[in-house]
């Protein structure tokens, strides 16, 4: 429970539990109490405007981490000590309060406990206001404060930023997004979602297979090469590519202008002549390629990309099949801080050639005729990209956030209408316009694309889906991204994934497949061991740079039904983050480097509420890579040392104790990076003689003995199993008959 203790401004300073937060504050900015100890802090402006930039006051010598949108797609974070370091379009900020820190008590209150505490500042949507905050050279923490439309103004900034404070940062955030949630009402937090059912089955996306080029043979040859090796996908997304589209700035036989890609503009909802004419006959639509390939290939969900404005140029002006949505070209408004921080190639084209925007009253039409006629060809949802764009297009139609509402509205509905397992996949969508939009939508893209031929953006991307997991994991099930089984990063994407609580899916070429990796992450059956949450930054990692510091590992954590599983990560030396310099990281290929850290089962948070009762803290832990076993007590940790891009996936198991002191942990199939993933339910029965285990999937069942059992039953049946008595780890095999095992272990 986060302990409450509502913010307040006092002798010129913002005061959170008796801790100074901000010096300097000026006389305009006042606190409005929200619910739970939580407070709004805004200001009136002495001038009407559609745009305001506010002092809040002075932030110095406090670790803190922020997240904020360094191009206008996606964010990433950065931490740091002072206001200097935080850049624009910051969305979120987090702050360490403890005994170190500098932060002052303001004499005539109560002094501080001492005790280290959270100080949560989300940037949030006001009405058709959209608040972003960022740092001045003189450590001023500002907030700006816009509409996106000169014809939409206001005098009064009240709500646009959210202040709350707490002991765990994760109950913190959550808690922080409940409250705002049910103030604002204008987006729901993940529990009251539905999710989609996608999420728990292995992909394959075709963009990096054959990007814009996509065709039903290419499907097909894919489809085929995954099923001779065994391992065939359960979802699909056809990505970009399917759609009749115009180029208006391209001429046939010259050649292509630089930028006007970007330009390319929707001519039909239908699919283009690509999918219309397969040379061998099996399929002369979309309609019969998908009934094709699920009979053949076992498919069990088929998504198609669109971009939120139809495609990336938005829709065709003159096309007659696209008229009755009243589209009009308008040329992107950039913000300061589109132009303040990475500057899109995308954008520049936009800006210059112009979006075809559907008008707002007629996009759920839009969208609606679309899905009902893909839900007619077997689509079973849609990826919906290059949503932030919109942030650029408010001008003339209330404002960028007033737009995309609109927008959101209409594609949910349209989701709800024609895919009726929410199955709707969002991208380019970490602004807060979006974010805090998001009603129904259920799953995200998490970080910029996995870019396979980018070798110094590998651990960029692992380090940034994490940390953006803290805000966008309390919203939407984070989507990491398809990687490449058959790459040099492979195995450190792969586990990052299998911890990552998201769908897993590659983006392989035909025959291009690493199917001994894919079984560490996929079963037999096609499913995946999705862990229960977000994967997010240990709490000794959320102040610590994992990319550029030279020393921190990278760790992540999450719960499954039965275990914990903490995945550390060596990501220095291969990358630098933008608009971060360094001297020490060379940016143009990895630098071999070792780092080593410590793991403790006290890095999984809530563990105790998966132990069960009793529970001393004591755990056994599982490292997948080296296959050690280690009995941890409480408090103790264990010592790990991996090299440049090498990482180590431990799964953490409660002990339970058993009669005679005999005791036992779980670990799972020992075989696949989340080995606890498979474990359904454990507990112990009888006269605490035996323990009884419900499994899923296949392959070595592994756990933790103090002493060898007597016998192992497998759905009543007597199974042969090993015993190391020098670790303690019993083995024993299960079969791939069934989904679910039932295990019985008797002492």
């Amino acid at each position: 429970m986060t302990i409450t203790a509502v913010p307040v401004v006092k002798n010129g300073c913002l005061m959170v539990r008796g801790k100074v937060v901000l010096t300097g504050v000026p006389d305009s900015v006042v606190v409005s109490p929200a619910s739970s100890g939580a407070a709004f802090v805004g200001a009136k402006a002495p001038i009407s405007s559609s745009c305001h930039v506010i002092n809040l006051g002075i932030l110095e010598d406090c670790k803190f981490m922020c997240l904020f949108i360094a191009k206008i797609w996606w964010m990433i974070p950065r931490v740091g000590r002072s206001a200097s370091e935080i850049p624009l379009e910051t969305q979120m900020l987090l702050l360490e309060v403890g005994e170190d820190s500098v932060l002052g008590v303001v004499e005539d209150e109560a002094p501080a406990t001492g005790q280290r505490f959270y100080v949560l500042v989300l940037a949030v949507l006001d009405g058709a206001f959209r608040t972003t905050l960022q740092g001045t050279a003189l450590n001023e923490l500002q907030f700006c404060y816009q509409s996106g439309d000169a014809g939409v103004e206001t005098a009064q900034a009240m709500e646009g930023v959210f202040v709350n404070s707490g002991d765990n940062p994760f109950e913190l955030i959550k808690d922080s997004i409940k409250i705002l949630s049910k103030h604002k009402g204008t987006f729901t937090h993940l529990e009251n979602k539905k999710v989609p059912a996608h999420l728990d089955w292995f992909g394959w996306c075709t963009w990096d297979a054959f990007y814009t080029e996509v065709s039903p043979k290419g499907i097909k040859d894919g489809l085929e090469s995954f099923k001779e090796g065994g391992i065939s996908p359960k979802f699909l997304i056809i990505d970009d590519g399917w759609q009749e589209t115009v180029n208006e700035f391209h001429k046939e036989g010259e050649p292509r202008i630089e930028g006007t890609q970007f330009a390319t503009r929707l001519a039909d909802i239908k699919e283009n002549n690509k999918f219309c004419s397969e040379a061998d006959g099996s399929s002369t639509n979309l309609k019969e390629l998908i009934h094709y390939i699920k009979e053949n290939y076992g498919l069990k969900y088929v998504y198609m990309w669109h971009a939120l404005a139809g495609y990336w140029g938005g829709v065709l002006e003159s096309s007659e099949a696209l008229k009755k949505y009243n589209p009009k070209l308008e040329y992107p408004v950039l913000s300061q801080g589109n132009i303040g921080n990475i500057r899109d190639i995308a954008l520049d084209s936009l800006e210059k050639y112009g979006v075809g925007v559907i008008d707002p009253h007629k996009v759920f039409d839009f969208y609606n005729d679309m899905h009902s006629y893909l839900a007619s060809s077997g689509v079973d949802g849609v990826k919906v990209d290059v949503q932030n764009l919109l942030e650029t297009l408010g001008s003339g139609y209330g404002g960028r956030v007033s737009i995309t509402k609109r927008y959101h509205e209409a594609l949910d509905e349209s989701i709800d209408r024609n895919f009726t397992e929410n199955n709707l996949i969002c991208c380019m969508c970490h602004n807060s316009d979006s974010i805090f939009s998001s009603k129904r939508s259920a799953t995200a893209r998490a970080s910029e694309d996995f870019m396979p031929n980018e070798p110094t953006f590998q651990t960029l991307h692992i380090a940034s889906v994490s940390f953006n997991s803290l805000l966008l994991g309390e919203i939407v099930v984070p989507d990491w991204d398809m990687f490449h089984s058959n790459h040099s990063t492979a195995e450190f994407h792969g586990a990052a994934r299998a911890i990552g609580g998201c769908p897993v899916y590659v983006s392989d070429k035909p025959g291009k497949h690493n199917f001994k990796i894919l079984r560490k992450l996929v079963l037999p059956d096609g499913s995946v061991l999705r862990a229960r949450y977000a994967g997010r930054p240990t709490r000794d990692c959320l102040f610590v740079d994992p990319v550029m510091d030279g020393k921190s590992l990278l760790k992540i954590w999450n719960l499954n039904k039965v275990t914990g599983v903490v995945g550390a990560f060596n990501c220095q030396g291969a990358g630098s983050w933008p608009m971060k310099a360094s001297e020490s990281v060379e940016t143009s290929a990895p630098t071999a480097t070792s780092i080593s850290g410590r793991v403790s089962p006290s890095d999984v948070e809530f563990l105790e509420e998966i132990a069960g009762e009793n529970w001393i803290g004591d755990s056994v832990v599982y490292a997948f890579n080296s296959g050690t076993i280690s009995r941890v007590a409480k408090g103790e940790t264990i010592e790990v040392s991996l090299g440049l891009l090498q990482c180590e996936i431990f799964t953490t198991s409660p002990i339970k104790t058993l009669k005679g002191s005999i005791e036992f942990a779980p670990i799972g199939l020992i075989n696949m990076y989340n080995s606890g993933g498979a474990i359904e339910e454990c507990a112990v029965v009888g006269d605490r003689e035996r323990i009884m285990i419900k499994a899923r999937g296949c392959g070595v069942f592994g756990g933790y003995c103090s002493i060898k059992p007597s016998s192992c039953k497998v759905n009543k049946n007597e199974e042969e199993f090993t015993y190391n008595s020098e670790n303690g780890l019993f083995t024993v095999y299960l079969h791939s008959d069934g989904s679910f095992k039932e295990i019985e272990i008797v002492f």
